[in-house]
Formats: structure tokens, sequence, C-alpha cells
């Protein structure tokens, strides 16, 4: 059986929510669109997605949004501009960043800009580690929060810190903002506070939001207006954008205001995790609503007690146990939202009992 299959059996879940058929989800943007006398836009003209990125906009204070039908588009653009403006190529990135784990190598192989690395693979980067290299840099990437790591956050003092450098040395500082709505409840900032100092931003559509996927980039006019073309040049032109505006504008508002409860519910569970001393939680406090939890074992027998726990339990715990660096260990990734903020303690703890009880079988 699939995993796609395993998991539809499951009546709990903890990462994410109960899988939705395309049907329900259609349904529930056609009921939306009727009753908010929604148009299709045309080539990204129109008043549902221009009013929306005007709205993203405003709350980040930034001059301008644009949709564009990926966060992969969106970054390579707004660094290559940044680049040129900047008349360097060399980017910082953070060695987890998602551009040189997650996209094949796009920025070196359609030779949009270089990278160097900055930072500790295991932490936050800070100015004093962009002080650190000698070049002249072009542009900076900064992910908030930085998911590869357990979604850490810098320090509110750290991040103004590498503002402040980024200006005085006239750097491009890039928000990779994929995780944005997460991270400003976590500082306790508004969004707009958060993203000053930033000259551009990224921010996903269906990550924290729900929707079916797209991204904005925002700026100035004059970069955004750059970004369009280039966004042409990249084939993002899209004809019709409003399936995936409508499914993120719909209920925007409703998840950017369940960002508190989401990290009030995780500092929770780390409470309940204290109970499990074998397993290792990162960040050791929550900076965000996510997290990466340890395993004792192996990924191939976290993964088959996941299985296992599906099949006998109808609970889906997890996506997927990745490698660690030390043998017989290995990680899982949590995003605490609807799912867990649904289930009471208890469910939580007899959940994880039944978990702990297969690992150590495995064992």
């Amino acid at each position: 059986m699939s995993n796609a299959d395993l998991r539809k059996q499951c009546h709990t879940f903890f990462s994410s929510s109960a899988p939705r058929s395309a049907a329900q989800d259609f349904a529930a943007m056609a009921a939306w669109c009727e009753t908010n006398d929604i148009q299709h836009d045309s080539y990204g003209e129109g008043a549902l997605i221009q009013d929306f990125e005007n709205k993203v906009a405003g709350l980040l204070g930034f001059e301008a949004a644009r949709f564009l039908i990926t966060g992969t588009m969106a970054q390579t653009i707004a660094l290559r501009i940044a680049c040129q403006d900047k008349n360097s190529r060399l980017v910082a990135l953070h060695p987890t960043a998602h551009i040189l784990r997650h996209e094949s190598s796009n920025y070196q192989l359609l030779d949009h800009f270089k990278v160097l690395n900055v930072g500790s693979p295991f932490r936050p980067w800070t100015a004093d580690d962009l002080k650190a290299v000698p070049d002249r840099l072009g542009a900076a990437l900064y992910e908030l929060p930085m998911r590869e790591i357990g979604g850490q956050l810098p320090a509110w003092e750290q991040l103004e810190a590498v503002k402040q450098y980024c200006r005085e040395k006239n750097i491009h500082l890039h928000m990779d903002g994929a995780r944005l709505w997460e991270a400003a409840a976590g500082y306790g900032q508004p969004l707009a506070s958060v993203a000053a100092g930033f000259d551009s931003a990224y921010v996903s559509l269906y990550k924290g939001i729900g929707g079916l996927g797209g991204a904005m980039l925002l700026g100035t006019q004059e970069f955004i207006d750059r970004a369009t073309e280039w966004m042409k040049r990249m084939g993002g032109n899209v004809y019709q954008r409003s399936p995936y505006v409508v499914a993120a504008a719909m209920q925007f508002d409703e998840k950017l205001a369940r960002m508190p409860a989401y990290l009030q519910r995780t500092r929770e569970l780390y409470q309940l995790l204290a109970r499990y001393p074998h397993w290792q939680v990162n960040p050791r406090q929550p900076h965000c609503n996510m997290l990466h939890l340890y395993l004792p074992v192996d990924r191939e027998a976290a993964n088959t007690a996941r299985d296992q726990l599906a099949r006998e339990h109808g609970v889906w715990l997890f996506g997927r146990a990745s490698d660690a660096a030390l043998p017989q260990q290995s990680y899982i990734e949590w995003y605490v939202g609807e799912a867990l903020l649904s289930l009471s303690d208890q469910q939580v703890v007899t959940a994880l009992d039944q978990f702990q009880a297969l690992l150590s079988a495995a064992g």
C-alpha cells in the first residue's frame, strides 16, 4: 500500500490535516467565488489578483507585489535582479537554503548568480558571519524561519543587526518568507515589522495558508515591474491565475489569525514531549509552530513504525523520517496546525505512547 493510500485510511493526523478531495476543495472555492462575485483574471489582470497583491504588499509594508506560480521562480528572479543592480553576482546563502537543497542547481546551470555559503549549517546566520565574507556581495538571502534546522529563528536583535549591516554595505537583503506568517507569530511582531529592512521578499500561498500553490514576490514598484518581465521570460506568465489566488485569498485572513494559536499549541506539545527522554527536539524551545524531533532509530525503522501506527491505530504521525548525522538516529518534522490543535493532550500522549512502543520493539 502506498503512503498516500495508507494516509487516507487514517482518522487522526499530527503534522498535517486530513486529506481533502479535489471535489471538496473546488466546491469550497466555487461557493466563495459565488458569494464574492469573483471573475477570472487574464494574464494577471483583474480585480481578484490585483486586489490580493495590493493586500499582501500592504501587510508587509512593500510598494508592490506580484503573484508568481512558484517560489523557486520568485527567488531566482529576485536575486538575479538584485545582483544586476549591485554589480556583483555573489549571493550569500545559508548552507540549508532551499535554493541549494531543493532546486537542482538552477541558479548555477541557468547562470542566474553565484553562491557563497554563510554561517553554520546548524544555526541561523548572523551579521558577524556576513562580515567574515571578504568578497563584495550583491545580495544575501535570509530564510525566516529556517525550515531545515527545525524552524529556528535568529534572535530579533541578531536579525536587526543583519539588516543594518546590509544597509551599510549596500547588500540587497532578500527574505525567503515561505513561512513568514509563522515567523511573525514566533517573534510576536507585525508582518511589516519583520519585513522592514528587507529589500525584497517572497511568501508562499500554500505552505501556511493552505492554498493550491503559488507565491508572491514583493519589493519596490520598479523592482516588481522588472521581475514581471523576467517572469514572462522564464515561462511563468500563466493565462489564468484565479484558481491559485482564490484558494489562498478565501482563507488568508483566517489562517493568519490562527498563527498565535498554533504557536501556543506548539509550546504545549513541547511540554508533552518532555515525557519521552530518549527523543530530542530541535530547537530546544519553540521558535515558531514547527520543529524537528530526533529519534533513536534509523530512518527505515522510524518509517516502518509510522506505517504500523497508521495500520493498527489509524494515526498518521509524520510525512517521512530523514537520516540524521549519527548512525541509528533519524529525525522527523512536525508542523503544528489545525490537526494538532484539534487533539486533546490525552489523544496526543496516547498516540506518542503507541509510537514509542513500536520504536522500542524495532530497536
